[in-house]
């Protein structure tokens, strides 16, 4: 006689253990992400940058609080994690990969997640390997606490070497328009040629070098970049991008002379140091160091372009010096990592014998204020002098050029066209020519 089975009996949390294995197996990981428990005090990333250039890429993070935060490399394939302490998975930080363009040179793409409750985790997957240096900077300005993550190649980019590689390559672009006439003429827009010289002044040219000297050099700086936008205009124009354009057009004009050649500091949005801006025109052996900037002052009403040297002692009016330390404050609005020192380049900003350089740049500032004085009304009618950060190496005469007040609505305007960005261009050129033609380069190996 068989005995009739009863109901099965399921010891109670045997049956919750195995619904919740029902339930974690069908939930996806970014949606269990979504059900951990998180921390009440989380705060949000308020803003994340992306700044891909070749000499580095640089990714901000800003908040309102400090981000705590541990860095990891990861090798095979290269990677980086950064874990952010506190932090939620805002919709900024989401959105960060898709700033990732394909051109960036070290950035393959970007993951963000949560990795544990209370922990966001970022992860980087690199192009190649590369030297982070990761830092934290305080407010300042428009800008709150930001975490900086900043990617250098294993090599870093020699600057005398770029110069040789990018005047190869200008070289090879110079052949080839020699041999294929009708050129100039399909391309959509032409650049215009220079004007005709004034007849009431003299054709002044450089003396011809000698075959086999070497070219002269002229380092154009334009300022500012990246996370430092610098002085902003009434209708939005950020000077950073004025004055990479305009010296754009001038490294141009200069590689078009015959024994002439030119390098940017930057080629890009991105940020450059101003002791790595002088470090650069010493790497290079600069004949000449050009600093580009548009002005901005409370009053609109203000206009004009300047021209300043560097002073060994004060400056020569209230303007020159609030200018000066409104331009030295760039290294702190664009983020440099203090915890890096170059106690070589410290001395050499140290070095006080300057005389000599300094009053070549006053030769040269003169020579600039008369050419931009064709083009546009001057500020002031003689070079000002202040300590300018920039302006400080110590055999390289340098000067810095404000081309226009971009507080002034009218300039700001003429500022973004692209004829009138041409004939500063122009005017410029004609003061590096006029300079050379008077002071020959000093002999260098």
């Amino acid at each position: 006689m068989h005995r009739r089975a009863g109901p099965l009996r399921v010891d109670p949390q045997l049956r919750v253990c195995v619904e919740r294995r029902r339930f974690l197996g069908w939930l996806s990981v970014p949606a269990l992400a979504a059900w951990l428990p998180r921390p009440a005090h989380a705060l949000a990333v308020q803003a994340a940058r992306l700044w891909p250039a070749r000499e580095y890429t640089r990714v901000t993070l800003e908040s309102a609080t400090p981000i705590g935060h541990q860095l990891l490399v990861v090798r095979n394939p290269d990677r980086l994690v950064l874990d952010l302490e506190g932090i939620d998975v805002s919709q900024e930080l989401q959105q960060l990969g898709a700033k990732v363009s394909a051109g960036d040179p070290y950035i393959q793409g970007i993951r963000v997640a949560l990795n544990r409750p209370g922990v966001t985790r970022l992860v980087l997957d690199l192009k190649t390997e590369v030297k982070p240096q990761l830092f934290a900077l305080p407010p300042i300005a428009n800008y709150g606490h930001r975490l900086v993550l900043d990617l250098y190649p294993m090599q870093p980019v020699d600057p005398l070497m770029a110069l040789l590689k990018d005047r190869e390559e200008q070289t090879l672009i110079d052949n080839i328009e020699a041999t294929r006439p009708g050129l100039e003429a399909s391309r959509p827009n032409p650049e215009p040629s220079r004007p005709a010289p004034d007849p009431s002044r003299p054709l002044e040219l450089p003396p011809p070098l000698r075959a086999g000297a070497r070219p002269l050099i002229v380092v154009i700086d334009p300022g500012h970049g990246g996370e430092d936008p610098g002085a902003i205009g009434k209708r939005g124009t950020f000077e950073k991008d004025i004055v990479l354009s305009v010296a754009r057009k001038l490294k141009k004009k200069i590689d078009r002379e015959p024994n002439f050649r030119a390098m940017l500091t930057r080629d890009d949005d991105y940020f450059v140091p101003l002791r790595e801006r002088v470090s650069k025109a010493r790497a290079v052996r600069a004949d000449l160091f050009i600093s580009i900037h548009a002005d901005a002052f409370g009053n609109r009403d203000v206009r004009g372009s300047s021209v300043f040297a560097l002073s060994e002692g004060g400056a020569t009016s209230a303007a020159a010096r609030w200018l000066a330390q409104s331009e030295n404050r760039a290294d702190l609005i664009g983020g440099v990592n203090l915890d890096v020192g170059d106690p070589i380049l410290a001395k050499t900003l140290l070095d006080l014998s300057q005389t000599a350089s300094i009053t070549d740049s006053l030769k040269l500032g003169r020579l600039m204020l008369e050419e931009i004085g064709e083009v546009n009304a001057l500020h002031k009618g003689y070079v000002e002098q202040a300590g300018f950060a920039v302006l400080k190496a110590p055999d390289v005469p340098s000067i810095l050029i404000e081309t226009a007040f971009i507080s002034n609505p009218d300039e700001e305007k003429r500022l973004r066209e692209d004829r009138y960005q041409q004939k500063l261009a122009d005017s410029m050129l004609g003061g590096i020519r006029r300079y050379f033609a008077q002071n020959p380069a000093l002999a260098r190996s």
